[in-house]
């Protein structure tokens, strides 16, 4: 039998607790130091047993998760080495920096435990374990970061393990995983942030930037509504990357400052065309650091009842419409209506049935 203990039940360990929950030979236990939380992951069937006790849940485990947030892991590692965890158990932890918690485990005796850095690359505009789902990790990458001392046998037992998420294991050196996921996410998230309070800034003086900011706007600054205490801590700890980062950004807008102070209408064009070209390459549908967005647009008479109309096309075919937008400021944006949904196959469902009722559906 193989004892599974997560600590901090949320979207990511309540999603790892369920694709393993169940399984031949294997028993998950979750942890909160707080007890109403325990009796939630039992009640909704997420674990198969729950405590408060850390060094109870430890101490059975043959691999531990750590799924807190990234502020305090180091925190949880410290408490885990003081306990004797069994010989050739396995922790890991699902934070998404690698570098710092990579040697502060280092530093810290495991005795004949091992510790192996992990960090799963998916997400959901929902959080807690009311939004855990088996199916979160399926075709997302999984990042492990083992290092030379690392002991093969070990990872070659997490990577069975975890072969029951579904996803892409990839193995990457702490630093180099700070470093991409630092381009592909961090700083994205942090220019976000900047151009919302810039146009919020203008907005002060003239109401007109929020009604007009809406659809493609919206859309493309999403990421910025993320929680401000989470992010407050993964920015601060991998700071030493994202500074280089911010400074080969402000090379980047230089250019565009350049370029429009000479009316340099070609390399404008060029840039566009460049960006363009990279980002066709990248795949559509495979689940990256930032969690995908699915929605499509609808163009709609001007019809009493036409959107109550659309949902219940929806809901009578069992496809789970997760949100609805009515737009109102229509620049860059192909529909007057946005659906979104919480998966591919529902949006795909959705296409196809919209699509066959006559309505004009874009994405």
């Amino acid at each position: 039998m193989t004892t599974v203990a997560i600590f901090g039940v949320g979207l990511i360990g309540g999603s790892l607790a369920l694709c393993f929950k169940g399984k031949p030979g294997i028993t998950v236990i979750g942890h909160s130091n707080r007890p109403a939380q325990v009796e939630k992951y039992v009640q909704r069937g997420v674990v198969d047993y729950a405590t408060t006790s850390m060094q109870e849940a430890a101490e059975q485990a043959d691999f531990i998760f750590v799924c807190v947030p990234v502020g305090n892991l180091e925190e949880y590692l410290e408490k885990l080495s003081a306990f004797k965890l069994k010989p050739g158990c396995v922790v890991t932890d699902a934070g998404s920096t690698k570098a710092s918690v990579a040697a502060r485990a280092k530093s810290l005796d495991f005795g004949q435990a091992v510790f192996i850095g992990g960090h799963p690359m998916a997400g959901s505009e929902r959080t807690g374990v009311e939004a855990a789902s088996s199916h979160l990790y399926e075709n997302a990458y999984y990042v492990l970061t083992p290092d030379e001392s690392t002991p093969e046998d070990a990872m070659e037992r997490l990577v069975e393990l975890l072969s029951h998420t579904k996803a892409n294991i990839v193995r990457v050196e702490p630093n180099a995983h700070d470093e991409i996921a630092g381009a592909i996410s961090h700083l994205p998230h942090m220019i976000a942030v900047s151009l919302v309070n810039q146009v919020r800034g203008y907005n002060e003086k003239n109401g007109l930037y929020e009604s007009l900011a809406a659809g493609g706007f919206r859309d493309i600054t999403r990421i910025a509504s993320g929680d401000p205490i989470i992010w407050r801590d993964i920015l601060i700890n991998n700071r030493t990357v994202l500074l280089k980062l911010l400074r080969d950004w402000g090379k980047e807008t230089d250019k565009f400052v350049t370029m429009l102070e000479n009316s340099d209408g070609e390399g404008i064009a060029q840039a566009f065309e460049t960006a363009g070209q990279f980002r066709s390459q990248m795949p559509e549908r495979r689940k990256g650091m930032i969690h995908s967005a699915f929605d499509c647009y609808v163009d709609i008479p001007d019809h009493p009842g036409i959107i109550g109309k659309i949902t219940s096309e929806l809901g009578n075919s069992l496809i789970n419409l997760s949100n609805i937008h009515i737009i109102e400021s229509r620049e860059d944006v192909p529909g007057i209506l946005r659906l979104s949904f919480r998966s591919q196959e529902y949006l795909d469902q959705a296409v196809v049935l919209l699509t066959e009722k006559g309505y004009d559906v874009h994405l």
